[in-house]
Parts: structure tokens; sequence; C-alpha cells
């Protein structure tokens, strides 16, 4: 059985699952790589990665490198003397450094590869109402998702799933995978599987703030199942127009119901204690939402002190 000495490459919570996984399992932690501190919050105080924040409790070796090509890193690297590199929600890297040990650089991807490959492979799972998906490792290479398959493993995705429930289901599946796929490498009975260059799969694009808007024009399902997607993070939105002002407002949580109308689409109705929006198929009854400025909040409590004109809509 082969030695390993592991450099680990992560910075969110999903990777502190697998680090943690390869503690416990008392692999051999030579290194630790995550994203340099940033400011965040009113007070702009430096906020440490969730990966950090692990290695620093169990006492690992810490590197943040702002480049991934400064000498002196590729140098540090170098003398931590590791012979497999593993990364899980890091960025791309340059040749130099997935290069460099014996035993290769391996990634963990939150879907089957080839599909999903791109930045937010979990959300655009559930926004695209794919009924399963899974975790790949692969080895790294030149381009982003794309190198040999290593293994993989499935989950089913359930109709009320949303972002955030799917990840905590892959970030066990993820560990156990990583540290199957460890094992076959110390035990020499690793065979890979090339990814397809030619057909066409689903991508998953990173999430920004013109592919996270809702279009009330779409079906209640699919406004549904996008809601579901964005939960918890980054969050749908859409702008409330009422009184002659545009406030940009998050949507947590919906259900839908289909039923023939010929209201605008966008429009809002109101109760004492609910709020439709009409929708081409029916209607979206908003339960979870945020007004700039304000705390996320239900409908109901919203309502208690928040009023919606009678022309207000959703576009």
């Amino acid at each position: 059985m082969k030695d390993i000495r592991i450099v680990f490459m992560g910075t969110p919570y999903f990777a502190v699952g697998v680090l943690k996984r390869l503690v416990e399992e008392n692999y051999t932690i030579v290194g630790v790589i995550t994203a340099p501190d940033k400011p965040a919050g009113r007070g702009r105080k430096l906020h440490f990665s969730a990966v950090k924040e692990y290695a620093l409790s169990k006492d690992l070796y810490l590197m943040q490198p702002p480049n991934l090509k400064d000498e002196a890193f590729i140098q540090e690297l170098k003398n931590l003397n590791a012979n497999l590199q593993i990364v899980v929600a890091f960025r791309m890297l340059p040749k130099i450094v997935w290069a460099m040990p014996e035993y290769g650089t391996f990634n963990l991807h939150a879907s089957l590869l080839p599909q999903y490959r791109g930045a937010a492979p979990i959300n655009w799972a559930v926004i695209n109402g794919e009924k399963e998906t899974g975790v790949t490792t692969f080895y790294i290479d030149e381009k982003i998702d794309t190198g040999a398959i290593i293994d993989s493993r499935k989950v089913s995705i359930s109709p009320e799933e949303t972002a955030g429930s799917l990840h905590d289901k892959l970030l066990d599946l993820g560990a156990d995978l990583v540290v199957s796929t460890v094992q076959q490498i110390q035990n020499g009975e690793v065979t890979t599987k090339i990814q397809s260059r030619d057909a066409q799969f689903q991508e998953a694009p990173k999430l920004t703030a013109d592919n996270t808007r809702i279009d009330w024009s779409w079906s209640g399902e699919r406004i549904d199942r996008f809601i579901r997607g964005l939960y918890p993070y980054p969050v749908a939105w859409t702008m409330l127009e009422q009184n002659g002002e545009q406030l940009k407002t998050k949507v947590y949580a919906v259900s839908w119901e289909s039923e023939n109308h010929e209201e605008v689409i966008g429009s809002i109705t109101t109760t004492k204690s609910e709020l439709k929006v009409a929708i081409s198929d029916g209607y979206i009854k908003v339960l979870e939402l945020q007004l700039p400025g304000k705390k996320r909040m239900s409908i109901k409590d919203l309502l208690n002190g928040f009023s919606f004109e009678s022309e207000a809509n959703f576009s």
C-alpha cells in the first residue's frame, strides 16, 4: 500500500466535510490551501473561509496564496513533499500546481460528470428538475471539469428538494467518495474513464444577478423549481413595482396552484395572510420574502405591517 501525503484545497463549508472525513480517517494532511481572507459585513472585518476555520482548529499547515503561480508559493508547495492533491470547491489550478504530485491531483465535483460542468451544479440540477444527480471524482487537466473520471456516486432528487437539502446529501456522499478514491489510489486500483468531448451536456454556470431573477411568465412548476434551486443561497429575486418605486425583493419560498384566469402576469393579490402572484398557468403563493432593508419574513408577518397597493406587481 502506498504512503499517501495529501495537500487539500478548498474554501466553502462543502469542502470542510471532506477534509474532516480525511482527518478522521487518519490520512496525513501535509498542507491545506484556501482562499485569502475577505472583508465582509458592515464593519468590513476580515472573514475566514470555512476551510480555514477548520484547518486552524486542527492545527493543519495552512496556505492562502493570492496568486497560484507565485514562485514563493510554488516553492512552499514543493517543500511539503505531497504525493497527492485533493481539490473540493476551489478555483482553477495552473498546470505547475496540478501536475506536481506523483499520484496526481483529483477533484470532487457535485454532479454526475460530464453533466453539469461548472460553478453551480447543485443549484442547476434542482432548477432543471433533474430526478437524480451525484458526485464525481476526476483527475484535473487543462480545462474545467473535463478530466478523466475516477469514480462516482448517485443520489435521487426529491420533488421538494432545495439546493440546501441537496447540498447536505452530497456533502456526506462526496466525503465517502473521496475516501474511497484515495483508497483506490493507495492500492493501485484506479481505472479511469475519459469524458466525452463532443456531446452536448447540461452546464452549471456561475450564478449571477442576471440568471437568478424570476420570470413570472414561466409555468408554476418551473418557478417553484427555480426558487427551490436558489435556496438558501443566493436566493431568487424579483422587482416589486409599487407607488412608482422598484424594490428588489428576495423570494425564499413559494407554493403554486394551477388555475385558469385572465389576470395580468405578475399582478399581486393579497388577503390578511396571503399573497398570490398571477402566472401563465395559475398562481404562485409567496410564503417568505425579504424587502430591501428589511429582514426575511413570512408573508403573514409582513402583511401585519406592510400594504401592497392595488396596482402592485412583480416583474
